[in-house]
């Protein structure tokens, strides 16, 4: 019941494992800051494991068995990998679930507008956020514009060392008397959080317009100049901001954290932390008796809505296309298949903080260097939608990880009546299988920079593995 630091048990080895693992993992952080980069990444990651399209298997007639690896892509923002069994599909699966949407900002569909010579562009935040974090910090443009033409162009701006940054501006501190009475949730209003992205106007010779034109776009110069660079560099124009999905996230590369370098600093842990280390546990595991899968899902911080996000039939579906590949499919056995899996609900907990110590009870909280993290129920006060995991998982869960020699530890999202939250759960046990949460701790949960432990990283991962394979 009270777990010692693990880093005191890491042999040389295991800390040379360790700092591979938490490399990789910033790796997938930089090049996954958005739900479709980080589709692609993991589908890149899995081709190099031997992972085929399931959609080019049903199109070609081909039949799969054990031991053959497939993925599937529902709209390039969800993906479910899995690597097929020795015991057949109806007597269950093991499932680690997570998602990889992050809070952050998104640009409205009529976006770009000028004001007292000022260029900005219109924005929409998604999730759970203190608005007033996105303020004054270097901000990038990541996200695609599909034209009419069907074509689709992929925008990143703001990551490489040539490109600008982008920002949300704030009330310098000298003018902020009333502004600072306000309370934290309204300091900083959902409308003012506008991208500032450019000063500079247009010179009528430089418009390429006509004498009648000039002179509409001289009352608009700088927003004129915005276009112009748009359509020099990405051949866009205003119109396709209409099918567009362009998300503002911080600025930057994943970042060693604390002078032992005992930690990783960035944008977007919540959840990627626990979808890298799912997918990192799936492609190291060999074939086993139950078919393993990866799920990595959208839309969870704002309900798990939508085709991509969990309470699409998405998964349902692809399990339904997979066991007809394998000429086990028929409705009833869809159904024992997903009644008889065990599932991870791969998701990350609040990590104590002593400088917030009055959010936390002590005894069930979540700490840095203790391990894996599981959450019997997460939910708000009185457990309001949770997923409650019976105790004979728990048991089950434990015996697993003490077979794997798992550093673990369980918590609660802080204080009863304090706050709460949710996870993709209760979805997956509207199937009847067995789910209980576990993930990572993490600092600053949804804020622009997150910090998490990489020993608990690393136990994060075997933790996916021992589960995988119990």
């Amino acid at each position: 019941m009270n777990q010692e630091n693990i880093w005191n048990s890491y042999t040389q080895e295991q800390c040379r494992r360790l700092e591979e693992l938490s490399a990789s993992y910033r790796d997938f952080l930089d090049k996954g800051k958005t739900e479709r980069e980080c589709v692609a990444e993991a589908v890149r990651l899995a081709e190099a494991a031997g992972y085929q399209n399931l959609e080019a298997v049903i199109q070609s007639g081909s039949r799969l068995q054990a031991g053959d690896k497939v993925y599937a892509v529902c709209m390039k923002k969800a993906v479910a990998l899995f690597q097929l069994g020795t015991a057949p599909m109806k007597e269950g699966m093991r499932i680690l679930g997570a998602h990889i949407d992050s809070p952050r900002l998104d640009l409205k569909q009529n976006p770009l507008y000028e004001d007292t010579e000022l260029a900005y562009l219109d924005t929409h935040y998604y999730g759970g956020v203190k608005k007033y974090q996105w303020v004054t910090i270097p901000l990038a443009i990541h996200g695609v514009v599909a034209k009419k033409d069907g074509s689709v162009t992929e925008i990143t701006i703001g990551e490489k060392d040539s490109d600008p940054v982008f920002c949300v501006t704030d009330l310098l501190i000298h003018l902020a008397g009333a502004q600072m009475e306000k309370k934290a949730k309204v300091v900083i209003e959902g409308e003012n959080l506008d991208l500032l992205i450019g000063s500079r106007p247009l010179k009528p010779e430089d418009s390429g317009e006509n004498d009648t034109e000039k002179e509409k776009s001289a009352k608009d110069a700088v927003k004129a100049n915005i276009l112009k660079l748009l359509k020099d560099t990405y051949d866009l124009e205003e119109e396709d901001f209409l099918s567009a999905e362009l998300e503002i996230v911080p600025a930057g590369k994943a970042r060693d954290c604390g002078l032992d370098r005992s930690m990783v600093a960035a944008y977007g842990q919540d959840d990627r932390v626990c979808a890298y280390t799912s997918l990192a546990a799936l492609l190291d595991t060999q074939i086993q008796p139950h078919t393993c899968c990866c799920l990595l899902v959208d839309k969870e911080e704002i309900g798990s809505v939508g085709a991509t996000g969990m309470q699409s039939r998405f998964f349902e579906n692809t399990t339904a296309e997979l066991m007809n590949c394998m000429g086990q499919y028929n409705e009833l056995d869809l159904r024992r298949c997903l009644t008889n899996s065990k599932m991870l609900s791969s998701d990350v907990s609040a990590a104590y903080d002593p400088l917030y110590a009055s959010a936390f009870e002590k005894k069930n909280a979540a700490y840095f260097g203790k391990g894996l993290v599981f959450n019997k129920y997460t939910g708000s006060a009185g457990k309001s939608r949770s997923n409650d995991a019976n105790a004979e998982y728990m048991g089950w869960i434990r015996a697993a990880m003490e077979k794997g020699s798992i550093a673990f530890q369980t918590a609660e999202l802080g204080k009863i009546d304090v706050g709460g939250g949710g996870t993709i759960a209760y979805i997956s046990a509207l199937y009847g299988m067995e789910v209980i949460d576990s993930g990572v701790a993490v600092l600053n949960m949804h804020a622009p920079m997150e910090i998490t432990s990489k020993a608990d990283i690393y136990e994060a991962k075997k933790g996916y593995q021992a589960f995988l394979q119990a």
